[in-house]
């Protein structure tokens, strides 16, 4: 089993001599014009003291540009677009009435003091802190450097101590003029829990903040300066009606569509680090595409989409464009401007038009200080597809991304379970999959399972076990077992019609499915509900679709 991954745009300062990790962190971008929100959630790994974040941004940030946000979003965006891992039914091949439909199937301490010795002035190392404020448990400072040295000088005569060789780190972002946060922890504010492995690990409030710059990109070589080895960084980003990817390393997407042994039902994050590790194999350095789609809706759904409100959460409500939420009064509305209430009556919140048409994009990039030799730097793509129930005329299920006019990219595996009970007809229809049926137990499937925690899935797993078919790209034959076949209770008794195959055993060919409209063949939409961390970066930085 690897170490776990621990990424981080920034680092982590103490006034304790202890090495600190940042090990789980999401962040979220939303761009619109040259506004970019940045959205981030962390947790903390190291001695319970005092500590805080130092993160290069590009402009001096006021109190008003930073906000805690609550941490539910956060778990909400990561389930909606991980890769899922669904299982599909093969219908009855007769149709003969099996319900497949009803189936589960308080104050802020201070640091310690200086080292005896002359302690120079901020200005004399040539920092300037530019602005000062308290939002949550952070005490935040917004500092200018005009020599990386000096800023280094300035950090650790405050008691923290920096990692050695930090300093070449912060050169470049001094010499590009950016800022930097540094965000101070008051421990009283966080609650503390001891993990299995003796480790005191802290969760943070998530943070937001906004600015305007014409390079949309995310600062992580500074991250490096805490690398514990390999970093695993994943970013969704939220922009209207645009998907993007990096510009200045390999864009490619992860292969999708893969048919899959029983045992990744078990092992699903194990195979898909697999996956994605022989993925950055064949194309170092890459940073991978794992979703684009409409924000607000998804299929399979491992879990809710984002609504108004999470998006507004998120930086909509910061955006060029945005207009704040009219205030309804009951279950009317109207056009009528709405009209004082009592206190006592609820107010009902209405999110205006440009809360809605975001394309929602998860980006993953592995990587460590042999093989990150710079930011990351978007730009916007044309629109994909991908991991969707579509198939050819011949029956062949759609491979990897092709292009689209609206984005429906997902990474997307299936365990299927081909039919295995009485065909008592003469002209059997093979190859139609849906949901599990009646007499399929829950547990046995039904939901769309996602892969979350990817930096600290086991990375032992041997990917052709879980194939079923060869991925040409990644040039992996599958050796998967088969998928086990299901039939009805009755399936033992061996009626069928003149003419028709006498039992289960029988292997009838499987023909290519007809094509719905949404590009898959199923007793009802409902049928096919499948079963399926870097700090922040403070950086530069849909059409809908509904079934």
């Amino acid at each position: 089993m690897a170490e776990p991954a621990h990424a981080f745009c920034g680092f982590y300062v103490s006034g304790a001599d202890a090495k600190l990790f940042n090990n789980a962190t999401q962040v979220v971008l939303m761009r619109e014009g040259t506004r970019t929100v940045l959205s981030m959630q962390n947790n903390y790994q190291g001695p319970p003291e005092n500590f805080a974040m130092v993160v290069p941004v590009p402009v001096v940030l006021q109190k008003e540009n930073v906000k805690t946000l609550p941490r539910d979003v956060f778990s909400k965006i990561d389930q909606l677009d991980a890769p899922r891992l669904v299982e599909y039914w093969e219908q009855d091949p007769c149709g003969s009435g099996w319900d497949t439909r009803t189936g589960k199937g308080g104050g802020m301490a201070r640091p310690a003091p200086a080292p005896a010795g002359a302690k120079h002035k901020a200005e004399d190392l040539g920092v300037t802190i530019e602005a000062k404020f308290t939002v949550g448990e952070y005490e935040i400072v917004i500092l200018s450097a005009k020599d990386s040295t000096g800023l280094d000088t300035w950090l650790k005569q405050e008691s923290y101590k920096i990692p050695d060789g930090s300093e070449p780190y912060f050169r470049p972002y001094v010499q590009s003029g950016s800022k930097f946060f540094v965000a101070r922890v008051d421990v009283k504010k966080v609650t503390f829990e001891k993990k299995e492995n003796g480790q005191e690990m802290a969760t943070l409030s998530p943070l937001r903040f906004h600015y305007d710059t014409e390079t949309f990109s995310l600062p992580v070589r500074l991250g490096l300066v805490n690398s514990g080895g390999t970093q695993d960084l994943i970013v969704h980003i939220l922009a209207k009606n645009q998907r993007y990817e990096t510009a200045n390393y390999p864009a490619v997407t992860i292969p999708t569509n893969l048919d899959v042994a029983e045992n990744a039902r078990s092992s699903f994050g194990a195979f898909y680090a697999s996956l994605f590790d022989r993925t950055l194999e064949k194309n170092p350095k890459a940073v991978v595409t794992e979703y684009s789609w409409d924000a607000t809706t998804c299929d399979p759904c491992p879990g809710p989409t984002l609504n108004g409100n999470d998006l507004a959460t998120l930086g909509a409500d910061a955006l060029p464009d945005a207009k704040p939420p009219m205030k309804m009064q009951g279950p009317g509305g109207g056009g009528a401007p709405p009209q004082p209430m009592p206190p006592s009556r609820p107010i009902r919140v209405r999110m205006p038009p440009g809360m809605f048409g975001f394309t929602l994009t998860r980006l993953h990039a592995r990587y460590s200080k042999d093989t990150l030799g710079e930011d990351l730097v978007f730009k916007a793509a044309p629109p994909i597809a991908g991991g969707r129930e579509n198939r050819s005329a011949d029956g062949t299920l759609e491979h990897g991304a092709v292009s689209s006019p609206v984005n429906n990219f997902q990474g997307r595996y299936a365990i299927r379970h081909p039919w295995g009970g009485p065909i008592t007809c003469k002209e059997p229809k093979r190859g139609i999959w849906g949901g599990p049926p009646a007499y399929v137990k829950a547990e046995q499937g039904g939901s769309p399972k996602p892969a979350l925690d990817l930096a600290f899935a086991k990375r032992d797993a041997k990917l052709p076990e879980f194939l079923r078919a060869e991925v040409p790209e990644l040039g992996i034959k599958g050796e998967g077992v088969a998928v086990s076949s299901h039939a009805p209770p009755s399936s033992s008794a061996t009626a069928a019609a003149d003419g028709a195959p006498a039992s289960s055993s029988e292997v009838v060919p499987i023909e290519a499915p007809k094509k719905t409209a949404c590009g898959c063949q199923s007793a009802s939409t409902s049928d096919l509900a499948g079963g399926a961390s870097l700090v922040f970066l403070a950086g530069m930085f849909v059409r809908r679709r509904r079934r």
